[in-house]
C-alpha cells in the first residue's frame, strides 16, 4: 500500500470487510518489525453502540487484532478517549472492549488517564497521550459522520481522542480547525480504516444514522479525509483543516492524484429504512432495490441541497437502484449506473455525493 492508495470495500459484515482490505494493505509491509508497538484509536466519543451512527462498530476492532496477533504481533494496545463529560470506561463497557481486552489480552487505554507531553505547533500548545506519541504504528478507526461544528469528522479529527480533557476545550474554544490541523502534524494516523457503514449525518454523538455499508483505508490522513469529503457532498473549503494540515505538510487532499481501488461492487443488501431527517430528505427519492452505498451518498447530496436552500429547486425526485436496470423513460432522472436507460443519469457506482448535487444542481436549469 502506498499514500495515494484508497482502498474501498463494501458489505455489511464489518469483520469479513475488515480482513479484505487487511489483505490488500499487506500489513507486514508496513509493520515489518513483529516487535512493534500496534495502537488501535477507535472513535468512542459518547458511551453508545455502533449502530448510532457514532461509534466504531467493535467487529473491526476484533478483526484487526485476530489478524495481527495471526501475524505474530503482540504488543497491541487499544486506546482512546470520550469526549469532556463522558467516560471512556463507559463506552469500552458499552461496546464490550472490556471482553475484547480480556480474550486477547489487549489493554484498553483511557487517555484521560494517561501521561501526557506538550508539544506546540503553528502556536497551539496541547497535550498529548504519551502513549499515542510512544507507540510505534498507529492505526486510526474513525466513523465518517457529520459533525455539528466541523460539518464532518474522519481521520483527522479523530485524533483528538488522543488530548487531554484541557486541550479538548481549548481545541473548541480556538474553533477546532487550526488545532486539529497542528494536532496530525504532531502525531497522524499512520493507517486508516474509516468505518462507513452507518455514520450519523449530522452529528457526533449519533442518533440519525444513515447506512452507507463501506469501509475504507488509507495511509494519509489528509487524502482521507479529502474523499471522505467527496463521499459526504462537501467541498473541501466546506472542511478548513483539511487544507490547513495539508499546509502543515500531513499529507495530500488532490484527489485527482489517489489511486482508488474498489475491492468489489456495492452491497445488493435492501437500505435500511431510514428515520429522522435521512427519512425527510429520502421523500425526493425514488428508490428501487438502491444499493446501500448508493443511496446513502444520495442522502449526503440532498442534505447538503437543503442546507443552502436548493431542495425546494428539485421538482421531480431522483431515481435510484438496481430496479432500474433495463428501464427506458425519457421523462425520468437517476444517479447511479443502473439508471443509465433514463432521460437524465449520472454514471458511477456508485457516484459520489458532490457529483451527485452538481447533476441535481444542472436540473433545474
Amino acid at each position: 500500500m502506498t499514500k495515494q492508495d484508497i482502498i474501498i470495500t463494501y458489505g455489511s459484515d464489518a469483520m469479513k470487510m475488515t480482513r479484505a482490505l487487511l489483505d490488500k494493505i499487506d500489513i507486514e509491509s508496513l509493520i515489518p518489525n513483529k516487535q512493534a508497538s500496534i495502537a488501535l484509536k477507535p472513535n468512542l466519543v459518547v458511551a453508545v453502540t455502533a449502530d448510532s451512527g457514532a461509534t466504531t462498530h467493535p467487529e473491526i476492532v476484533i478483526a484487526i487484532i485476530e489478524y495481527l496477533q495471526a501475524k505474530g504481533y503482540r504488543d497491541i494496545s487499544i486506546v482512546e478517549s470520550a469526549w469532556v463529560g463522558d467516560s471512556t470506561k463507559e463506552g469500552f463497557r458499552v461496546n464490550g472492549y472490556n471482553q475484547i481486552s480480556g480474550r486477547y489480552k489487549v489493554p484498553l487505554v483511557d487517555v484521560k488517564d494517561d501521561s501526557y507531553t506538550k508539544k506546540t505547533v503553528s502556536g497551539i500548545t496541547m497535550d498529548v497521550s504519551d502513549t499515542i506519541l510512544e507507540t510505534d504504528f498507529l492505526i486510526s478507526l474513525p466513523v465518517l459522520k457529520g459533525h455539528c461544528q466541523t460539518a464532518m469528522t474522519c481521520a483527522l479529527k479523530n485524533m483528538k481522542g488522543c488530548l487531554s480533557d484541557r486541550s479538548k476545550r481549548l481545541f473548541h474554544s480556538l474553533g477546532l480547525n487550526r488545532p486539529i490541523a497542528a494536532l496530525n502534524a504532531v502525531r497522524c494516523a499512520d493507517l486508516v480504516i474509516v468505518d462507513s457503514l452507518n455514520g450519523d449525518l449530522d452529528f457526533e454523538e449519533g442518533g440519525n444514522p444513515v447506512q452507507t455499508n463501506r469501509m475504507f483505508a488509507c495511509m494519509d490522513s489528509v487524502l482521507c479525509d479529502s474523499y471522505g469529503a467527496s463521499l459526504m457532498g462537501f467541498e473541501l473549503e466546506d472542511l478548513p483543516y483539511i487544507q490547513l494540515a495539508e499546509d502543515l505538510g500531513v499529507g495530500e487532499s488532490d484527489l485527482t492524484t489517489a489511486n482508488i481501488i474498489q475491492l468489489n461492487e456495492p452491497s445488493e443488501e435492501p437500505v435500511a429504512r431510514p428515520t429522522g431527517r435521512a427519512n425527510y430528505l429520502g421523500r425526493h427519492t425514488e428508490p428501487q432495490s438502491a444499493c446501500s452505498a448508493c443511496y446513502g451518498n444520495l442522502v449526503h447530496a440532498l442534505k447538503r441541497l437543503d442546507e443552502v436552500n436548493r431542495l425546494k429547486n428539485v421538482k421531480q425526485n431522483i431515481c435510484i437502484g438496481q430496479g432500474y436496470k433495463g428501464v427506458t423513460d425519457p421523462s425520468k432522472v437517476g444517479v447511479g449506473i443502473c439508471t443509465r436507460g433514463l432521460g437524465k443519469s449520472l454514471p458511477g457506482c456508485p457516484p459520489k455525493a458532490i457529483d451527485m448535487i452538481k447533476f441535481i444542481k444542472e436540473l433545474d436549469k
